[in-house]
């Protein structure tokens, strides 16, 4: 059985001697270390050799057809493209990354505080939520014209479009978390004589909180999605464009190897914000909510 070295240290040194007290914790230490390391091993192992069993195959299998390299690049190939484009395609991920971040955080602003609002009033829920919905399911295409002699090509439109694609997310989720709340709290906070800004700023708004994180991890790598979109739309080319921009370029030249480097590029970017989202959540409600505590085997 395993035994936690906080509770040698409460043992007297008659029955347990300082110094092999010390030992013991320190074999302890060494143990946990050894079951923590066996746990990320454990989990990294199977993806990275699947990784490499891909990559691995996908080069064998390009070499022995012998494809052209237009068709089907060689992940040798891809990585040789990415080296030798490396500034414009630095700069083109540093692009797309600002409009995606600019438009993700416009949308968790405007997507919670619509939501806030919307729960605050059946009446104003029933009246505006309908056209919320219908803007949804209008093809950021058909309105991307409109945006674009409103504000203008570039930044500005492309945030734009980022924001449309990543709001209902928001809004959708956090209004079902703060339609969510639990009944018996509400009566207790009507019983306390809680008004209605106190029952949403300390009840509504925390029991919604995993829905709200729910609403970023989706958010976020549609934001992607969104400012790569925006790029083909209403992008400006040139030294500055973004991955939208360099995967047109890449396509129309046929540089297919730069065009992989350039679409695994935004879906790294993808996963780094879902990770980033994700350890925010972990932060977040870790301490309190069943879906981020640690479970004990």
């Amino acid at each position: 059985m395993a035994v936690d070295s906080k509770y040698l240290q409460i043992l007297p040194d008659e029955i347990f001697p300082a110094r092999e007290r010390v030992a013991w914790a320190n074999r302890l230490e060494d143990g946990a270390s050894g079951r923590r390391l066996q746990m990320l091993l454990k989990h990294l192992l199977p993806p990275l050799v699947a990784f490499v069993v891909f990559i691995g195959g996908w080069e064998l299998i390009a070499y022995l057809v012998k494809a052209p390299i237009y068709l089907v690049p060689k992940p040798s190939d891809i990585v040789a493209a990415a080296v030798e484009n490396r500034h414009g395609l630095w700069v083109s991920v540093r692009t797309t990354t600002l409009e995606a971040v600019l438009g993700f955080f416009l949308s968790i602003i405007l997507g919670v505080t619509g939501a806030i609002l919307l729960a605050s009033s059946k009446w104003i829920e029933k009246s505006v939520y309908p056209y919320a919905i219908i803007l949804q399911t209008i093809p950021i295409v058909a309105i991307a014209p409109l945006i674009v002699i409103w504000f203008d090509a570039g930044v500005n439109a492309i945030v734009i479009i980022t924001f449309l694609i990543g709001f209902f997310p928001m809004l959708s989720n956090t209004l079902i978390g703060l339609n969510s709340t639990d009944q018996n709290m509400s009566n207790l906070f009507y019983l306390y004589n809680a008004n209605p800004i106190q029952t949403m700023w300390r009840l509504r708004i925390p029991a919604a909180l995993p829905y709200i994180v729910a609403g970023l991890k989706i958010s976020c790598t549609l934001s992607v999605v969104g400012a790569i979109v925006g790029e083909y739309i209403a992008g400006i080319g040139g030294g500055q464009g973004g991955l939208g921009y360099a995967i047109t370029y890449a396509a129309a030249r046929l540089k297919t190897p730069y065009l992989f480097a350039c679409g695994l590029s935004a879906s790294a970017l993808g996963i780094i914000f879902f990770l980033l989202v994700n350890a925010f959540a972990k932060w977040l409600l870790s301490s309190w909510h069943e879906s981020e505590m640690k479970k004990d085997n």
